[in-house]
C-alpha cells in the first residue's frame, strides 16, 4: 500500500478499524501480512494499530490505557473515555482496583445516539449527557474533562475516594474549584450529585498525596478539628520544618508516612532529628502510615487525641471550648 493510501492515523497510536483500513486501500491480505511481520498488531476484534506507535505509547500505564481507550472508541462512535479511564488518562490519583487490567475501558455515550451499542469484553459503557465543555481531546482520544471526571467518580464512589480524586485534580492544577462547581451545576439533577458536591466542598489542593487525603477524611469523620495543611512549624528562634498536619491550638503535628519516606536511611535519620527538635520546642508529633489510617483509623485518631492532651498539659494552653472526657470538639 502506498503512502497516499495509508489510513488516517489521527487517533492515538494510529488506531484504525478493519473497515477504515479497507477504505484507505489496505486489503485483508496486506493487513494479515503486516501482522505476521509484527509491523501491525490487533488490539481488539476488528481494531488494529502500527506496532511501533503502540510500543511508543505503552511505555507507561497511562499511555497503555490510552491506547486501549482509543481502540474501544474506534468501535463506539460518539462515545468518550470517562470515569476511571478518564482519570487514568489525566493522571489522577484514585482509590481501589489498582490491579484492574489496562484493557478494561470505561466509556460514556450520550443518550439517543444512533450508533448501536457494541457488546465487547473489557468495555464498560455509561449513557449520560455530554454538555459543551465536558469533553476534551487527549492526543486523538476524546475524554471527559478533569472536572467532569472528578464529578462522575465522586457521584458513585465512597466519600474518601471522591476526595482523593478531587484533591489530586486540584493539586496538579488541572482544574479549579470553580471548574468543579460549574460541572456539578450542569449535572445538578443527576444521581449521586450530592455526594459529588460533598467531596468538592471538602477537597483541598494542599493535600499532597492520596494518603494525606484519606487521613483528612478520617480526622473529619472521627470528629477531630480540621488541621492546617503543609504548615511551617517552629519556635521563637527557628523554623523547624513543614508539617503535613498541624493543630496549632493543641501544639500537635501529624505526619503521614508514605512508603518511600524512610526508604533512604539519611532521610529517616533527618526525620528523627526533626521530631526531636519539634518536641523540644513543645510540640507533640504523631506518625501514621497508609495501613494505620485505612485499617485502624480509630487508633490513629486516639493517638492524636492523646497528643492533644499532652500538648495542652505541657504548654498549659486551654483549647477553645476545652476537651471533656477525652473527646475532641466535633467540626
Amino acid at each position: 500500500m502506498t503512502a497516499s493510501h495509508m489510513p488516517d492515523l489521527s487517533r492515538l497510536a494510529g488506531v484504525a478499524t478493519a473497515a477504515e483500513l479497507a477504505a484507505a486501500g489496505m486489503s485483508r491480505a496486506q493487513l494479515r501480512g503486516l501482522i505476521r511481520r509484527g509491523a501491525w498488531i490487533r488490539l481488539a476484534h476488528g481494531v488494529f494499530a502500527p506496532a511501533g506507535l503502540v510500543a511508543a505509547e505503552a511505555t507507561s500505564p497511562v499511555g497503555e490505557h490510552a491506547v486501549h481507550a482509543a481502540a474501544a472508541l474506534a468501535v463506539n462512535p460518539g462515545a468518550v473515555a470517562s470515569h476511571r479511564s478518564a482519570a487514568l488518562i489525566h493522571g489522577l490519583d484514585m482509590l481501589g482496583r489498582r490491579a484492574e487490567r489496562a484493557e478494561t475501558v470505561t466509556l460514556t455515550r450520550p443518550p439517543g445516539s444512533t450508533s448501536r451499542r457494541v457488546g465487547r469484553a473489557g468495555i464498560r459503557l455509561h449513557i449520560a449527557a455530554l454538555p459543551d465543555g465536558h469533553v476534551v481531546d487527549h492526543r486523538g482520544v476524546p475524554v471527559t474533562s478533569v472536572a467532569r471526571t472528578v464529578a462522575d467518580l465522586a457521584r458513585a464512589a465512597p466519600f474518601p475516594a471522591g476526595v482523593v480524586v478531587a484533591d489530586a485534580a486540584l493539586r496538579t492544577r488541572q482544574m479549579s474549584k470553580a471548574d468543579l462547581d460549574l460541572c456539578i451545576t450542569d449535572c445538578a439533577r443527576w444521581p449521586g450529585i450530592q455526594a459529588a458536591r460533598r467531596a468538592a466542598g471538602f477537597a483541598d489542593a494542599r493535600s499532597e498525596s492520596a494518603l494525606e487525603s484519606i487521613s483528612r477524611v478520617a480526622f473529619h469523620e472521627h470528629g477531630l478539628p480540621p488541621p492546617d495543611l503543609q504548615a511551617w512549624v517552629g519556635n521563637e528562634d527557628e523554623v523547624i520544618g513543614r508539617a503535613d498536619f498541624l493543630w496549632r491550638a493543641y501544639r500537635t503535628v501529624g505526619e503521614a508516612d508514605g512508603a518511600i519516606k524512610y526508604a533512604d536511611p539519611a532521610r529517616a535519620m533527618a526525620q528523627l532529628e526533626r521530631d526531636a527538635r519539634l518536641r523540644a520546642a513543645g510540640f507533640e508529633v504523631v506518625h501514621f502510615t497508609w495501613r494505620d489510617v485505612t485499617r485502624s483509623p480509630g487508633e490513629v485518631v486516639a493517638a492524636v487525641k492523646a497528643a492533644f492532651r499532652r500538648g495542652l498539659a505541657q504548654n498549659r494552653r486551654p483549647a477553645p471550648g476545652g476537651i471533656r472526657s477525652g473527646a475532641c470538639p466535633r467540626t
